[in-house]
This record gives structure tokens, sequence and C-alpha cells, in this order.
């Protein structure tokens, strides 16, 4: 099993080289039109015959690629060596969360959804022994993580949801619980519950019927209502703008906590609305301590090896390799043709 143990120097690197590589590109494009105001190309080829075209490129490749691999060996990549069996003792939890784009709207700060995964990230720092899953829904729904003891990329995979994950827009409630219940697999006698999260707007489908077919197979439904019954608008990323109907309103997404009751009296379990204070949180906490424990069977990594020393090395071997290799043609070596410069002249 691969992990990172620190994952942000991941996240650096991506940030960073496609910004040096766009940096690069408009520079490159800068200098050419630059020569092109003092002549002709080929003349001004013919006046600077050590020039190259390609070998900074070439330079500049390498010296990414080295700095990709730097920030892979800092996020200190680790495989996991030895499996083992252990019993614990803990819960099995579905976090079921809407991703439709009225969760964008900022009647909780910093807005819906970052909101419902700053919580359900806390709360999975509480879990010991536990173990979760995540399924996203819009108008449609999906698996997100399968059910797992690995809190650590539970939380990866909550932190890279969006909107934009699922095109077909809408509430499909009732298929998130019905995708939330195929989760869990076989009969388990561990305790289970669902926490499905939402604003219940444009609720599509059945949610009640899903909702008591799941409190019939033993599988516990907790709702958590997130943003406020008096509404707020949504904003369309990138813009200052808010979304609008057909008639050039200002769509106003507000919070059902009726039938986010509805749901959670027919799942048999509590409804709790989340907003800036950590009310919710502690209620599903509360909850969830209450669930009886069954002792089960899980296979876990006891032992990780670093594995950043290849990475380094390879790094620092492609930064030996751009250090000899010079921006102008190098006299001695040109015969040997390595860029296909002497092709490219003719």
């Amino acid at each position: 099993m691969l992990r990172f143990a620190n994952i942000e120097m991941l996240w650096l690197g991506i940030a960073i080289i496609p910004v040096l590589s766009i940096a690069y590109f408009f520079y490159t494009r800068y200098k050419r039109r630059q020569l092109e105001v003092f002549g002709d190309a080929e003349l001004m080829a013919l006046l600077m015959p050590n020039a190259s075209r390609v070998r900074p490129t070439v330079k500049f490749s390498i010296l990414m690629v080295a700095l990709a691999l730097l920030f892979i060996a800092a996020a200190r990549p680790q495989f996991g060596t030895s499996e083992r069996t252990e019993k614990r003792n803990g819960i099995e939890a579905i976090v079921a969360l809407d991703i439709s784009n009225s969760m964008l709207a900022e009647d909780v700060a910093p807005n819906r959804l970052d909101r419902a995964k700053q919580m359900m990230s806390k709360l999975m720092d509480n879990m010991v022994n536990d173990k979760v899953g995540l399924v996203v829904f819009a108008g449609d729904a999906f698996i997100q993580l399968p059910i797992t003891c690995d809190y650590v990329s539970a939380k990866m995979f909550l932190n890279t949801i969006t909107p934009d994950m699922i095109k077909t827009q809408g509430t499909a409630i009732g298929q998130a619980l019905n995708t939330s219940i195929r989760c869990f697999g076989q009969q388990s006698e561990a305790s289970r519950v669902i926490i499905l999260i939402t604003d219940g707007e444009n609720h599509e489908d059945n949610a009640v019927e899903a909702a008591k077919k799941a409190k019939e197979m033993g599988i516990q439904v907790i709702v958590v209502g997130i943003g406020k019954p008096e509404g707020s608008p949504i904003p369309i990323p990138g813009t200052n703008n808010f979304r609008k109907d057909r008639n050039g309103n200002v769509v106003v997404s507000k919070l059902n906590e009726d039938m986010c009751r509805e749901i959670a009296q027919a799942g048999g379990g509590i409804y709790v609305r989340c907003d800036n204070t950590n009310t919710a949180m502690k209620a599903i906490q509360h909850e969830i301590d209450q669930l009886a424990t069954q002792e089960f069977e899980t296979q876990v990594y006891t032992e990780y090896n670093e594995q950043f020393q290849g990475f380094a090395l390879i790094s620092l071997l492609l930064l030996v390799i751009d250090f000899f290799i010079f921006n102008r043609k190098n006299k001695a070596i040109t015969k040997l043709d390595i860029f296909g410069e002497m092709k490219n002249e003719r």
C-alpha cells in the first residue's frame, strides 16, 4: 500500500510546476519576438551559428522533471511491507454527501459544501477502529471511496470533492441512500450508519422509502441539513454573479428541513442542522458513540518503508545532466548531432 507522509509537498509541486511551465512558454515566445524585431529569422540564425533552439527547452524539461521528483521525494512516499489481520471494535459508516450546485451557497461559512467537508474531516479525526466510506450525489450518485479503515485516504478523497464531479444536477437522495446501502456489502454484525449531508433542495426521488429500507436492514440514517431555511443565492465560481432561473431571477437555495426530518425519522436516526458552530458534529459524535460496537476483522499494514531515496537520486542525476548541457552549441560535440540540430538547420 502506498501513502505519502508529507502529502502537502506533493500538492505544492502540482501547483508550482504548471506555473513555471506556463511562465517559460511565454518567456521563450517573448524572446523569439524580440529577435524577429532585429531581422529575418534565417539571417539571424546565420549571424548566431552557435545559438540553439532545442537545448534551452531540453534543459528546462529536464529541470522540471528533476523538480517534480524532488517534490515527490519531499512528500516521503512509503510502501506498506507487511500486512496482518486485526480484530477491532467499531462501527461502519457511509458518508453520503450532496455535491449539487446549491451546496455552493454561502449561508454557512465558507460555503455549504466546504463546511460539510470540514465537519466530516474533524469527525474522521475522532475515529479509531471504525470503517468509513464516501458516496457523492447530485442528480446521480456514485461511490467515491469504498468502506475502509484508511482515514488518511478517506480525508484525501473528501478534500478533492467538487460539484464538477457530477454533471447531472438535482438531489437524488433516494439513489444516494441505495448506493450507500450497497457499500456495506454482506450482512455485518457491526453497527452500521449512513450520514446523509444535504440541503434537501430539489428532492427528486423517494428518499423516505430508501431510508425505510435501510432501517429494515439494520442501518441507521443520520441526516445533516446544511444551510438556512431562509436560503441564500448560489454563487457562480470564478465570477461575482449568482445563478439565475430562466426568467433572469436570482435563484435562492433554501434548506428543506421538513424533508430532512422525514428521512431521518424513516431511517431510525436523528436530524441535525449544520451551521457555523460545532453543534452538528457533537450531535453526530454522540449518536455514533451510542451505537453498539461489534468486533470485526480488517487487513492493516503494520510497517512502512521510506521510498524517497530513488526519487531523490534520479533527480540529482538529472540535475547533473542539466548542468553539462549548454544553452549554446558545443563545437567539440557538434558532429554528434545529439539534438538533431544539424538536420533542423538543413
